[in-house]
C-alpha cells in the first residue's frame, strides 16, 4: 500500500520511493533507432527490447552451461576406452572436478562483478572465458599423455570459471528483465530460460557425441571427444553480439550499490535466507552433479552390451526422461508456491533413491526399469530444487546484492558437487553402488528440512518491493551511500517515507 492507501500489488503501481522518477519516454528518438547509442536517459521502447533479448539470450547461453556440465559424462567413457592405463579414476575425478573448482571461483567473482560493474560486463566476461577454455580443451596435447590430461584439467577449470559466472550473471539479468516484461509469469519464464537450457544441455551433449561417434567411428575416439569440446566453443558465440549490445535492467540502474557495500547489514538482513539457499543448493548439487558426471559409468556397468554406443543411447534416454520435471516445475511454481514445489522435489529423492538403493540388485537386471527409476530420481531434482533454487535465489535478495547472494549460494552448491564427485567412486567401491542412491534419499530428507525452516516463502511479488524494503532497512541502520547508476542514480534515503524508516528503526533490535 502507498501513503494514500492505494494497492501497489500490480506492475503499474511499483513502489519507487526515489526522488528521481524512472526516466523513460515512449517517443521515438534518434537513440531508439540505434540501440547501441549510449545516452543518460533510456527510452521505454529501448529498455523493453533489451529486456526481451536479455531473457532469450540467457536461455541460449545457459544451454552452453548445461552442455559443459554434462560434456564429461560420455567423454569419461571414451577416454577410459582410449587410454585404459593412463585415465585412472583419480585422473577422471581431477578432470571432472576442475570444472567445479572453476565454477566455484566464477560464481563468487562474477557474482560480485555483476553487482559492482553491471550485468552486461559480467556476462561478456563469462562468455569469453568459456570460449578461451573451450579452445584450450579442444587443443589439449602434451609431450606425454599425462601432460595432455593436465592441459585438459586447466582448460576445464577456465571453462568452469565462465560457466560458473553465467549462473549469477544470466540469472540475475533474466529475472530482472522478466520482472519488467511480464511480472505474473516471471517464475515460469525464468525456469524455461535457466533450468530448462541447463537440463537440455545433457541430452544435447549426448546427441553431439553420438553424431561424432557415428562419423568418426571407434577407431578415432580422439576425434570424437575433441569435436565434442569444439562444439562447446560455438554455443556461447551464437548470442555474443546481442549480449554486447544489452542494457542493464531498470531495477539494477536504480538499486545498484557500486561502492561501500554494507556487507555486515546484508548478512544481518539475509542470514536466514542465505542458510536456506546455500544449504539446499549444497544438498542438491551433492546428489545431482556426480549422478550426471558418472551416470554414463553407472549405465555401462549394468548394461550387458557395454559398448560405447549402447551406453550413450541409454544415457540419452535417461536425460530425455528427466526433462519433464523441468516443465512440471514451471507449471506448478505459481500454483503451489516455490517453497512447496522444492520440498516435493526433495521428497522425490527420498522415494526414488530408496527404491533404487534397496532393490538395486533386482532393478539393475531389468535395464529399462532401472533407467525409468533413475530418470524419475533426476526428474524430481529438476522439478523441485533444480527449478526453484535458481528462482528463489534470484527473488529472495534485493537487486543491489542479487548477484553476490546468488553467486554465493550457487558456489556453495558447486562445493557440494565437488564433494559429491570426490566421494562418489569411493562410496561405490567401499559401500557398494546401491549406497549412492540411498545417500541421495538421505539428502532428500535433509533438503526438505532446510527448505521448510530457512527458505523464504516468496510469492512472486514485484522485485522492486524487496528492493525498497532492503533500502529502507539500510537507511534505518545508518547507511547513507548512493544507489543506482546513470538516469536513476540517487542517495539511498531519497524519497523513502518516514514511516517506513521508523518501522525498521523500531525493529532494529531484532533485524526483522
Amino acid at each position: 500500500m502507498d501513503a494514500s492507501g492505494n494497492n501497489m500489488g500490480n506492475q503499474q503501481d511499483k513502489p519507487v520511493f526515489a526522488s528521481q522518477p524512472v526516466t523513460t519516454t515512449d517517443s521515438l528518438t534518434e537513440a531508439d533507432s540505434d540501440p547501441t547509442t549510449s545516452t543518460k536517459f533510456v527510452s521505454s521502447k529501448r529498455q523493453r527490447l533489451s529486456d526481451l533479448f536479455t531473457i532469450f539470450c540467457a536461455g541460449f547461453a545457459l544451454i552452453s552451461d548445461g552442455y559443459q556440465n554434462n560434456l564429461m559424462t560420455m567423454t569419461n567413457v571414451v577416454l577410459k576406452a582410449e587410454y585404459p592405463k593412463q585415465y585412472t579414476s583419480d585422473v577422471s575425478t581431477r578432470v571432472s572436478n576442475a570444472l567445479l573448482v572453476g565454477e566455484i571461483f566464477g560464481q563468487i567473482v562474477i557474482g560480485l562483478t555483476c553487482d559492482y560493474l553491471g550485468r552486461k560486463v559480467a556476462i561478456v566476461t563469462t562468455t569469453l572465458m568459456i570460449v578461451i577454455g573451450g579452445i584450450l580443451g579442444t587443443a589439449s596435447n602434451g609431450v606425454t599423455i599425462e601432460g595432455m590430461f593436465w592441459m585438459m584439467t586447466v582448460a576445464r577449470g577456465i571453462v568452469g570459471f565462465g560457466t560458473g559466472g553465467e549462473y549469477p550473471a544470466s540469472s540475475a539479468s533474466a529475472t530482472e528483465s522478466a520482472n519488467e516484461y511480464t511480472l505474473s509469469q516471471r517464475g515460469p519464464i525464468f525456469i524455461m530460460v535457466t533450468n530448462f537450457p541447463l537440463s537440455f544441455g545433457g541430452p544435447l551433449a549426448v546427441i553431439v557425441f553420438l553424431i561424432a561417434l557415428a562419423a568418426a567411428g571407434n577407431e578415432h575416439l580422439s576425434t570424437v571427444w575433441r569435436v565434442n569440446f569444439g562444439v562447446g566453443i560455438a554455443l556461447p558465440l551464437t548470442v555474443f553480439y546481442f549480449r554486447v549490445k544489452m542494457l542493464n535492467s531498470k531495477l539494477y540502474r536504480r538499486g545498484a550499490i557500486k561502492r561501500s557495500v554494507p556487507y555486515g547489514l546484508v548478512l544481518r538482513y539475509y542470514w536466514k535466507a542465505l542458510i536456506g539457499t546455500c544449504g539446499a543448493w549444497f544438498l542438491y548439487d551433492f546428489v545431482t552433479f556426480p549422478n550426471g558426471v558418472f551416470s554414463g559409468v553407472i549405465i555401462s556397468s549394468v548394461v550387458k552390451d557395454g559398448s560405447i554406443r549402447s551406453t550413450a543411447e541409454y544415457q540419452l534416454l535417461l536425460g530425455a526422461l528427466a526433462l519433464p520435471g523441468v516443465f512440471l516445475g514451471a507449471v506448478f511454481c505459481n500454483r503451489w508456491g516455490r517453497k512447496n514445489v522444492m520440498m516435493v522435489g526433495f521428497g522425490g529423492y527420498l522415494v526414488f533413491g530408496l527404491i533404487i538403493g534397496v532393490a538395486y540388485d533386482q532393478i539393475t537386471k531389468i535395464i529399462p526399469l532401472f533407467i525409468i527409476f533413475y530418470a524419475l530420481l533426476l526428474s524430481s531434482g529438476n522439478f523441485g530444487p533444480g527449478d526453484m533454487l535458481g528462482l528463489l535465489s534470484s527473488e529472495s535478495y534485493a537487486t543491489a546484492v542479487r548477484g553476490t547472494c546468488y553467486g554465493l549460494s550457487a558456489a556453495i552448491g558447486k562445493t557440494g558437487a565437488a564433494v559429491g564427485t570426490e566421494v562418489f567412486q569411493p562410496i561405490q567401491n567401499n559401500l557398494g553402488k546401491r549406497w549412492t542412491f540411498i545417500i541421495a534419499a538421505i539428502c532428500g530428507v535433509a533438503g526438505i528440512l532446510v527448505t521448510y525452516f530457512f527458505i523464504p516463502n516468496v510469492s512472486g511479488e514485484d522485485l522492486s518491493l524487496e528492493d525498497e524494503k532492503f533500502r529502507a532497512y539500510l537507511v534505518a541502520h545508518g547507511w547513507k551511500g548512493e544507489m543506482g547508476e546513470e538516469d536513476l542514480k540517487d542517495t539511498a534515503e531519497a524519497g523513502i517515507p518516514s514511516d517506513v524508516v521508523h518501522e525498521h528503526v523500531d525493529l532494529k533490535g531484532t533485524d526483522a
